[in-house]
């Protein structure tokens, strides 16, 4: 069994899927993630009225990630280049900048990166990039979840 990297072993294994939309940019958004380990799944979604792309992204990411009861080896796919390389390549820079960026710009979305950090350090995450709209079967399911999450909210009157 693959170790955390507290050294302690995971409880489980999970697949996460996730993936946010908007409509306009920024628009209403939604966001789905979808989480598989052993025979089960669990599928959750929403939506918000004013928001943007990336952050739905992240917002997906975080509810996965939230729905975790115990420490779980964690292979999160996402076609979002942004969430990926953000916690991959660009976090540590950032920490050491004080969440700048080189630019010594504040980092955009910080207070989802920030809940991001701290449900990631609760399990051991492999982030996976997958490309959207290329006919993986779950990245498309997460997709049309969070169109549907949308679809949902401004029917039920949700100011767009």
């Amino acid at each position: 069994m693959t170790r955390a990297k507290d050294g302690s072993s995971p409880a489980c294994e999970v697949i996460l899927y996730c993936d946010g939309a908007c409509r306009g940019n920024p628009g209403v958004g939604g966001y789905a993630a979808l989480l598989r380990s052993g025979g089960n799944e669990k599928v959750l979604s929403g939506a918000e009225a004013h928001t943007t792309n990336n952050r739905m992204e992240l917002t997906a990411a975080i509810a996965g990630l939230g729905a975790l009861t115990e420490r779980c080896l964690v292979r999160m796919h996402t076609d979002s280049q942004y969430v990926k390389k953000g916690m991959t390549e660009w976090l540590s820079s950032w920490l050491k900048r004080g969440w700048r960026t080189k630019d010594n710009k504040p980092v955009s979305n910080r207070d989802l990166w920030e809940k991001l950090v701290t449900l990631c350090a609760r399990h051991d995450v492999k982030w996976e990039w997958v490309a959207g709209h290329s006919g993986n079967e779950l990245n498309e399911r997460c997709d049309a979840l969070a169109n549907e999450a949308i679809d949902r909210f401004l029917a039920e009157g949700g100011d767009g």
